[in-house]
């Protein structure tokens, strides 16, 4: 059977993002996601006049688009259910808890007290997003508009090489160049902690394989961006740090790990990795994923970390589940220490990725896609249903749509004391050292370093 057009471009651009990888990890080449554009789709000429025009415009033809419809979007945050909400009352001229905002009445005069829409947040479990993505799109009638997604891989690989995806980006945005392609909504922190009853120390992200320890994290084939981080232990940004973080190690462990290393050195050359540093990163993932204890779900393990019979116990977790947590006398998060804040921890923190916002190229509402995305991005409210928390960051770096969480903790709970995006994702000695997902690097070492994970 011949293959499709589309399918011949997007198998030429994955390839030749592969190709241009392969050593990749280790010279300045940096593997890039292409989007396949169609100049003649509707809901891509919609994306295009979107991205010049001010919010109360853009916000305007929306509300004529949706107005007493239905929209549905999709996403793997429950949290857009509360962004919806938060997004009608802004377009009735109200603020998020629905109260009469002369502000907001000032900004966007074509506010309607009568208008109606309903939007419809679906939470897909599991990995089924793409599979609901795919089989509308090819759909005699479509539903879904839009989406906020995670695992960069796959939406670089199934969605926006195939040319399912349509990128937008609001004229109001400010951010790194590293948040555009895909367009991201925020950054999330998955974090090395440790229960610090006990006498056990982790000053060294070598320590969380050391022999013996088994640290709580969810299996990567049920949340696949934990695979992703694994893929990027091998860029050589990240490689770099686990090499200098092993050189500062003593004893055993030190001459345990320098073994492993020198075992893959092999692979590192096969893979086309950095010649120095690339086998420390093939060395700790293998090391990860012999020794870790699979869990279900990152909640239960914050609740199973803080409690006083955890004693020495380790995890890396999403950093916002602490918030959860209630304080009791077999349980506190006093009883939890972030490692990358001790004073003197080398190596990596643990790692981020992102929430991407996208447009379905077939979005029944195109319009109301672009306004939607645009008001989770660049306005306070919009992104409060996840700003209110530790551990997530918003994209846009303009003044006033993240919040401060600094102070969360106080002396009381330091651990709540976020550090911050540019601490996180800060290198060297005393910053977080976070590795960070990058969709195009994970996809053009998917059939090396990927596939050789798969048989660990």
């Amino acid at each position: 059977m011949k293959k499709s057009k589309l399918l011949v471009v997007a198998s030429s651009i994955l390839m030749g993002t592969a190709l241009a990888a392969c050593g990749g990890a280790g010279t300045s080449v940096t593997p890039k996601v292409s989007y396949i554009i169609d100049e003649n789709n509707p809901v891509y000429k919609v994306i295009k006049e979107a991205q010049t025009l001010e919010a109360k415009e853009l916000y305007k033809k929306a509300m004529e688009e949706i107005n007493g419809k239905e929209f549905t979007g999709i996403g793997n945050s429950s949290r857009g259910k509360t962004a919806k909400e938060y997004f009608i009352n802004y377009l009735k001229g109200l603020d998020k808890d629905g109260n009469v905002s002369e502000k907001i009445r000032a900004e966007f005069p074509y506010y309607s007290e009568d208008f109606s829409c309903t939007i419809n947040w679906t939470q897909p479990k599991e990995n089924s997003i793409f599979t609901m993505i795919d089989t509308d799109i090819k759909a005699s009638n479509h539903t879904i508009s839009m989406t906020l997604i995670q695992d960069a891989n796959q939406i670089a690989e199934k969605e926006i090489n195939t040319g399912n995806f349509y990128n937008y980006i609001p004229k109001e945005w400010t951010g790194e160049d590293g948040n555009k392609e895909p367009f991201a909504l925020q950054s999330l922190n998955k974090i090395f902690e440790f229960n610090n009853l006990g006498n056990k120390t982790f000053t060294n992200c070598w320590d969380f394989v050391r022999t013996g320890e088994t640290p709580m994290f969810m299996a990567p084939d049920s949340e696949p961006v934990g695979r992703n981080w694994l893929i990027m232990l091998t860029n050589k940004k990240y490689s770099d740090i686990l090499m200098e973080a092993a050189n500062a190690l003593t004893g055993d462990e030190k001459t345990r790990i320098e073994r492993e290393a020198a075992d893959l050195a092999g692979k590192a050359t096969e893979f086309k990795l950095d010649a120095t540093s690339g086998k420390y990163g093939l060395a700790f993932a293998k090391l990860w994923l012999k020794q870790y204890a699979e869990r279900t779900d990152d909640g239960p393990i914050c609740n199973e970390l803080v409690t006083a019979d955890a004693a020495g116990a380790s995890a890396c977790i999403v950093y916002s589940k602490l918030r959860s947590i209630t304080e009791s006398d077999t349980s506190s998060k006093r009883n939890v220490t972030v490692a990358a804040y001790q004073d003197g921890y080398k190596g990596i923190g643990g790692y981020m990725y992102k929430h991407y916002l996208q447009v379905l190229k077939t979005s029944p509402f195109p319009w109301t896609s672009c306004a939607f995305i645009h008001f989770m991005t660049c306005t306070y409210d919009g992104f409060a249903a996840w700003g209110k928390d530790i551990g997530g960051y918003c994209s846009n770096t303009t003044p006033g749509i993240n919040q401060d969480h600094s102070n969360d903790g106080g002396t009381e709970f330091p651990v709540l004391n976020d550090k911050g995006y540019d601490w996180w994702t800060g290198t060297g000695d005393g910053k977080g050292n976070l590795v960070i997902e990058d969709g195009a690097y994970c996809a053009a070492n998917e059939l090396t370093v990927g596939t050789w994970l798969d048989t660990l």
